[in-house]
């Protein structure tokens, strides 16, 4: 099989924006190697090899895959992600990486504390790669895309899908994936532990006996079987999220609950230092996009029936489970924060 990639050169010399992502995504993937040949369609110049390939095979968006097989048989692809999935295979390639040796975290945590969250999230993809895994759900977590992107680094991103999300945010979801090129690996509950669930006590249980039940099946558990694929994974964790369970938290860790492929799991927080404020000032600056439910007062945003909207002065995380206890307010995926080490 012969793999030729189409892409387009704007009148300045620089690749189309798609064209960039495409080739974002197959690095992330570790698939850029199966590419055999790049071919320039130059935007000013009909005559060019690439522009003559899409009048031969009537394509006029870029970049396209033109997949040769060992017939000769010539099948063209327009989608990044079909041609991936069809051809190349569905699952990332996991580069192997060294085991953490004993102190190197407490030793990160020490001399990456008071850097800018560009320079912690280098640091773990520089010594994870794509073993390191994004956390995705909501503003902080797009913030660490944008930066992750913007090292060039491969990466992974993963996202819960509870089965309880706003429709606002399954688009913001699809949102993120176009404007980065990324894939955002859709995690779900165990059906055959979910089902029985809802049958014996329905979908609004934890109005009654608390949120803990509900969260360890549609998050703890999803989060522990795709951790433990990986040697490491990044956050959206804030320091002034929650002083009571997250305030103490440090820019990088060992996991102390969850485990990752054959070890330790090291666990990043690249905005523990920074101010809800900070974050948004990047979003803002950089024109990335959020999740519309922002506009109408939901700060801090995650299952529909346990999220609300906050009113003037109320903290962000009042707006989750804000019928329990302010110390009762996670989901169980940080219950490390509030754990005393040892």
């Amino acid at each position: 099989m012969h793999v030729t990639m189409v892409k387009k050169r704007l009148s300045g010399g620089a690749p189309c924006r798609k064209c960039q992502q495409a080739e974002d995504l197959l690095r992330s993937r570790g698939l850029w190697s199966r590419i055999d040949e790049i071919v320039w369609a130059d935007e000013d110049d009909p005559s060019s090899p690439g522009m003559q390939l899409g009048q031969k095979h009537q394509v006029k968006v870029a970049p396209f895959f033109i997949v040769r097989d060992d017939d000769g048989k010539e099948l063209v692809y327009e989608s990044s992600l079909k041609f991936i999935k069809e051809r190349l295979g569905e699952e990332p390639v996991k580069a192997e990486v060294s085991a953490v040796e004993p102190g190197e975290v407490e030793e990160a945590a020490r001399s990456l504390e008071g850097s800018h969250p560009s320079e912690i999230l280098r640091w773990g993809l520089s010594r994870f790669g794509d073993r390191l895994a994004l956390a995705f759900s909501g503003a902080e977590d797009v913030a660490l895309i944008h930066l992750a992107r913007a090292g060039g680094l491969p990466f992974s991103v993963f996202t819960l899908d509870t089965g309880r999300l706003h429709p606002e945010t399954y688009r913001y979801i699809d949102t993120v994936r176009k404007r980065y090129g990324v894939e955002i690996a859709m995690v779900s509950p165990d059906r055959t532990t979910l089902e029985p669930f809802v049958r014996r006590k329905g979908l609004f249980s934890f109005y009654d006996d608390g949120h803990e039940e509900c969260c360890g099946i549609r998050k703890v558990e999803p989060l522990r079987r795709v951790l433990s694929g990986f040697a490491a994974w990044a956050t959206g964790q804030r320091r002034d999220q929650s002083p009571a369970t997250r305030g103490a938290i440090p820019v990088c860790e060992i996991d102390r609950t969850f485990s990752g492929a054959g070890g330790p799991l090291v666990k990043l927080n690249p905005l523990a230092a920074w101010t809800s404020a900070e974050v948004w000032q990047l979003l803002r600056d950089e024109e990335i996009p959020w999740n519309p439910l922002h506009e109408r007062g939901f700060v801090s945003i995650g299952c529909e029936p346990c999220t609300r909207a906050i009113l003037p002065g109320e903290h962000e995380r009042a707006g989750r489970w804000w019928w329990e206890e302010n110390t009762k307010r996670e989901c169980g995926l940080h219950i490390g924060n509030t754990r005393a080490p040892g």
